[in-house]
């Protein structure tokens, strides 16, 4: 569902999926083939949200900024079930374990893993290719060669998953 917000109304690219049990609101953009999953919440009304090509948001995920805390994804991200994003920005090609906490001001560098219900605290930066677990989230290595691949494997069949529900 999308719905406005003052005068803003959500900008929805080409081949963009959105569940009818998901909802965005207000100053967002979903760029090309980037696809939202059923209870899924955007909310763009203290600032704004973009999210970039091919990127996937799945079930139950709580997309939220903050007055001058917008929120920005890359391309080919994965944020997993049930995680939270707050007014942070996440690098290209990264994956968000399902319950992951992101706060204001976060700075999740692009090709990393935040794990399962881990938590970056507020105004942390991660460096790229950054491997990260914990409470509060710690890099406890670099992402390999083949987690790379697998990361933008993983947006590509959600990408594809997407289309069949088009229809």
């Amino acid at each position: 569902m999308l719905k406005p917000f003052d005068d803003f109304y959500p900008a929805i690219g080409e081949e963009v999926f959105i569940s009818d049990r998901a909802i965005v609101i207000g100053k967002v953009t979903l760029r090309k083939g980037v696809n939202v999953w059923d209870f899924a919440v955007i909310r763009g009304d203290l600032d704004s949200i973009f999210i970039d090509e091919f990127t996937n948001i799945q079930e139950n995920v709580i997309i939220h900024v903050d007055k001058e805390k917008p929120v920005y994804i890359g391309k080919y991200v994965t944020v997993g079930h049930s995680a939270v994003l707050h007014g942070c920005k996440i690098g290209d090609n990264t994956l968000i374990g399902m319950g992951a906490i992101i706060l204001d001001g976060a700075i999740i560098g692009e090709n990393s893993i935040i794990g399962a219900g881990s938590l970056v605290p507020q105004d942390k930066e991660i460096p790229p290719y950054s491997v990260v677990l914990g409470v509060p989230g710690k890099v406890v290595r670099n992402v390999t060669e083949e987690e790379i691949r697998n990361i933008r494997k993983n947006a590509e069949l959600y990408y594809e998953l997407s289309k069949k529900y088009w229809r």
